[in-house]
């Protein structure tokens, strides 16, 4: 009885040790993923900004364009060149005729530290909705 158990207990030994080093094999087989992806030199992420514009300079060419989130205030400067795409609806627009006030989308990206706006929409100005009046009618009936 004691050699029965002796080989049962050396059987499961075997079996323990060799299906540990199966495991250690298959975690170093598989190949490290970069946490952090390389910038390739030249390509510039498009950024987005949606929100009213606060000041435009006619001589730099720029708008500045603020946006509230929560509890503050982000601010973005950019810069317009001939290739930028100004637009209101599906109409074509000018630098001239962005106003302070605006509320606008901008697709830019930074080149050389700079923002170049690829795209300006100008959203279009709703007005806002009248007060509803609120007419009081006689008093409900009394109940007996």
């Amino acid at each position: 009885m004691k050699s029965v158990m002796a080989i049962i207990f050396s059987v499961l030994f075997v079996f323990v040790v060799s299906s540990v080093s199966f495991a250690v094999e298959e975690k170093e087989a598989k190949p490290k993923i970069p946490a952090e992806v390389p910038k390739l030199p030249g390509v510039a992420k498009i950024r987005q900004i949606t929100g009213n514009v606060r000041a435009v300079n006619t001589n730099a060419m720029t708008i500045t364009v603020t946006k509230k989130l929560k509890r503050k205030v982000v601010e973005a400067v950019v810069t317009i060149d001939s290739k930028t795409n100004i637009i209101t609806g599906k109409e074509k627009r000018t630098f001239a005729e962005v106003k302070v006030g605006d509320k606008v989308i901008v697709k830019y990206k930074e080149v050389n530290g700079k923002n170049v706006a690829q795209s300006i929409t100008i959203k279009p100005a709703t007005t806002a909705p009248e007060e509803k009046k609120i007419e009081k009618k006689g008093n409900p009936a009394e109940k007996k």
